[in-house]
């Protein structure tokens, strides 16, 4: 019994060992999601965009672009400090934002937890899970994830911030609501500094506080 047991424990140890081996903890990555938002309605019109976020080490960069609008944000989870860029109706905005505007604009994914349902499917080549969470504000948040690729600044998204995985498609539902992102492309290769600077001319510059004045931004 003794050899099977050492055999045994050796077992164990090398399958804990794949299993992480098996994530890839990445500190650049560029991701490309297919955007759609609309009524829940067959009869109803909905928005398409696209959705890319680039991830370097603390910094994120999350940007929408549709036929009529874009917008944008920047964000260094090292500092907490963030900026919205905004074009609409050919008017360029820039709002900035500090740690506790970012605390604020975000609290609505405070407390979010997802729970597994025990759902896979294969997206991109990559094994997801998928996970389902509420919102304090009714939504609900389904979610497919791998956890083969999994990104060192857990920051880049408040919605993702609990979730054990890289988020390949998710869909936001309130009411008739619905928002749903897919990923179309996932690139692993070093993201330009370039991509994180704030424009330095060009844009209209407001603070948060003014900013809400307007319509909500509606950059992740």
């Amino acid at each position: 019994m003794k050899p099977l047991t050492i055999i045994g424990i050796a077992g164990i140890l090398f399958l804990s060992v794949f299993s992480v081996s098996a994530q890839r903890k990445v500190s650049e990555m560029t991701l490309v999601y297919d955007y759609t938002a609309g009524n829940s309605k067959p009869s109803s019109g909905g928005e398409n965009a696209t959705h890319t976020v680039y991830i370097k080490g603390s910094k994120s960069r999350s940007e929408i672009a549709a036929s009529n609008f874009s917008s944008t944000v920047i964000f260094d989870a090292s500092t907490n400090f963030g900026v919205i860029l905004k074009e609409v109706s050919g008017q360029k905005l820039l709002i900035r934002m500090d740690p506790e505007n970012w605390k604020e604009r975000n609290g609505r994914y405070d407390g979010v937890i997802y729970k597994p349902t025990g759902e896979t499917r294969e997206i991109a080549g990559y094994k997801c899970l998928k996970a389902v969470a509420q919102t304090r504000w009714g939504a609900t948040i389904s979610v497919f994830y791998t956890r083969d690729i999994i990104p060192e600044n857990k920051e880049y998204d408040p919605q993702f911030h609990n979730l054990d995985g890289l988020p390949l498609e998710y869909e936001l539902t309130n009411g008739d609501f619905k928002i749903k992102y897919r990923v179309s492309r996932i690139s692993l290769n070093p993201v330009p500094a370039s991509k994180f600077d704030i424009p330095k001319s060009g844009y209209r510059e407001m603070n948060y506080e003014e900013s809400k004045k307007l319509k909500s931004d509606t950059a992740g």
